[in-house]
């Protein structure tokens, strides 16, 4: 489970504001009925849950090669043995292995991955008619809702770990360079630690909600997952095709903050600053260089890396399009081709 760094701190740098009043009693009845359902979910979910293995192969300056072991968790999404997980799971990894919540252990090969949104889709060896969990509709989600995240964490034996919280905030976004980018977060209290990763977050009707993700280390009962509604589309097109289209105008960014612009002395209030740029930036010297802030694309305006997705998913790979960069002190317009 990836923990937050730099941006860390700065979450839990905020005052707490304790009110204390009347809490409303809640009905015997209604305690007893969330209860039942509880267990009625994780009955649903289960059998589609498994544990991620991953061996990865290291060689250090001198060529000498060990080995690092993995352990994360997914979900079985397609009758055939296709698992979803988090890219950052199996990343890298040269042997990968699931364990079923009966404790039946497979071989499994990486399909595609989806790395913008965290996503990667497996394949389990061999035939089967495998139990499938149902996506459910993360868009009708409300503070307060009642979730439960299953996984394998810290390499506990004898079976997935259950843990039960709340919606405690939607909307959250995370980045930091060198990760995914990551836009419209679920935040939960429901333990999760390292090994979560890639196992569902559950609605109290046994449908998966969400993807466990993100935990920040230092922090208690703050945890963060991937709705599935916006990776539904990517889950369809690699397990139909194995493959993931997306245009982009490959660059790694990240969207000015007021954080960002004090480090970087930016006299920009928004946009995005570009990082890295994919390929040399001379054979392209009109395009978007490193350094430059993008505000706007074929005339729409950026204010974040999620407004830049946006527009440029709706061109297609090998348009050339206008870009407005501000560099040097002021506003520029320039050309980059979709890739």
């Amino acid at each position: 489970m990836r923990g937050i760094r730099s941006r860390a701190a700065l979450l839990l740098a905020c005052a707490v504001v304790v009110v204390v009043g009347a809490t409303p009693a809640v009905p015997s009845h209604a305690r007893a009925h969330r209860a039942d359902r509880i267990p009625l979910a994780i009955t649903r979910i289960l059998p589609a849950v498994v544990s991620v293995n991953t061996v990865t192969t290291i060689r250090d300056d001198a060529g000498q090669a060990s080995q690092s072991r993995g352990l994360g968790s997914g979900v079985i999404v397609d009758r055939r043995g296709y698992v979803l997980t988090n890219h950052h799971v199996v990343a890298g990894a040269g042997e990968v292995t699931v364990t079923s919540a009966n404790r039946r252990v497979f071989g499994a090969r990486v399909v595609g991955v989806d790395a913008d949104n965290d996503i990667a889709v497996l394949k389990i060896d061999g035939r089967g008619d495998f139990p499938v969990a149902l996506l459910g509709d993360s868009s009708r989600l409300a503070l307060g809702e009642t979730v439960i995240a299953i996984g394998t964490p810290m390499w506990i034996e004898d079976g997935p770990t259950v843990t039960v919280g709340v919606v405690s905030g939607l909307g959250r976004s995370m980045e930091e360079p060198g990760l995914p980018m990551l836009h419209d977060l679920i935040q939960t209290d429901a333990a999760l630690n390292p090994g979560n990763s890639g196992g569902p977050l559950v609605n109290l009707a046994g449908q998966v909600v969400a993807i466990n993700t993100v935990i920040i280390p230092t922090a208690h009962g703050i945890g963060f997952a991937i709705p599935v509604n916006g990776i539904k589309p990517s889950v369809r097109e690699l397990v139909g095709s194995g493959r993931l289209v997306r245009p982009s105008l490959g660059v790694m960014a990240i969207s000015v903050t007021p954080q960002l612009r004090s480090a970087n002395d930016l006299s920009v209030r928004h946009g995005v600053l570009v990082l890295q740029v994919e390929g040399d930036v001379p054979e392209q010297p009109e395009g978007v260089r490193p350094g430059d802030v993008i505000l706007g694309v074929t005339g729409r305006s950026v204010r974040s890396l999620r407004d830049l997705r946006h527009v440029v998913s709706h061109h297609r790979i090998g348009d050339t399009i206008a870009v407005t960069v501000w560099r040097d002190g002021q506003p520029i317009t320039v050309k980059a081709v979709v890739r």
